[in-house]
């Protein structure tokens, strides 16, 4: 049984690490996060010890590992500018690092984890929770089987619609989250990066606060995509469901990629995968990391009316 602590408690995604660190038979010692409202540990570590500042946390995972109860692992979930820190401070005390996408904003940052990695003897891995799913590994095999030199036209849209809080939030603050193509966006292009190699051309259509478009030429694709957190973008009939979320990837237009199921045990599914001597480490995140970094640096080359938020109408 492992030790784990656990930064950025609060936040949206801990109580899938929560749960996967209890599901795999280990135990949380210590959380951090700023604020108080994180009543959810009570369902799985009501004994865990809790802290508001990060200096005290600091040392009281120093505390532990000086008198033999040390903390194997610490899972960040804290903000994404946040993530590069709150590394170094798993590495220094001796444990290494499970951390939340986006690994870090800057493709440089993992230069610089790399070395600490080597200087601590300790790891650092991303949940890359695509990876694991069932779907995606299917189509990967099949894809790993066909002719290398088959190019496949890939449309991707993503619309995860957010209220007025998002932009208040460090969410909405691009130095902090790293955009909208990073924050909601990363998953998708490491997904796409692992099913189809490496971008080899990264052309942005469209980059507003709430939603950002372009074209990716991988080794394997041609992507299209469009992602945004605008509720106006949803299509009228999933609208008509209730839903305030669309995903749609095809492939060859009319190919859907269907992973719609299967979410709910990823989490898990990567822990199980890291304890058990797997997991993905630094450089699985640089691929993504850097097409997220030049997206969010790009000067759009689209002019008015170049892009629909339905990208397969997309001009590129």
């Amino acid at each position: 049984m492992a030790n784990f602590a656990l930064i950025g408690l609060g936040g949206y995604i801990a109580p899938r690490h929560l749960q996967a660190i209890n599901e795999t038979g280990n135990t949380l010692i210590a959380a951090l996060d700023p604020s108080d409202s994180v009543g959810i540990i009570d369902k799985h570590f009501p004994d865990a010890d809790f802290f508001i500042e990060p200096e005290r946390f600091d040392r009281y995972v120093d505390k532990q590992r000086r008198s033999g109860n040390k903390v194997d692992y610490v899972s960040i979930c804290s903000p994404n500018y946040l993530h590069d820190s709150h590394i170094r401070l798993s590495l220094r005390n001796q444990a290494d690092a499970i951390c939340e996408k986006p690994l870090v904003l800057n493709p440089w940052n993992i230069d610089a984890l790399k070395i600490i990695e080597q200087e601590t003897g300790k790891k650092i891995y991303n949940i890359l929770q695509l990876r694991l799913h069932d779907n995606i590994l299917k189509l990967k095999e099949y894809l790993d089987g066909e002719d290398a030199n088959e190019i496949y036209d890939v449309d991707l849209t993503y619309i995860a619609s957010r209220g007025k809080w998002y932009d208040r939030s460090w969410k909405g603050n691009i130095e902090k989250s790293g955009g909208v193509a990073t924050n909601i966006g990363i998953h998708f292009f490491d997904m796409l990066s692992f099913l189809f190699g490496d971008v080899g051309k990264n052309i942005v259509h469209l980059s507003q606060p709430h939603k950002a478009a372009g074209f990716l030429m991988l080794k394997k694709a041609r992507v299209r995509w469009f992602v945004s957190i605008d509720y106006n973008d949803i299509p009228d009939a999933v609208k008509a469901k209730g839903e305030r979320t669309f995903r749609s990837i095809t492939m060859n237009h009319n190919e859907e990629i269907e992973f719609s199921n299967g979410f709910t045990n990823l989490h898990i599914k990567s822990y199980q995968d890291i304890l058990n001597g797997g997991g993905f480490g630094i450089e699985a995140a640089r691929p993504a990391i850097e097409t997220v970094f030049a997206i969010r640096n790009a000067v759009p080359v689209g002019k008015k009316g170049d892009y629909h938020p339905f990208i397969h109408n997309m001009k590129v």
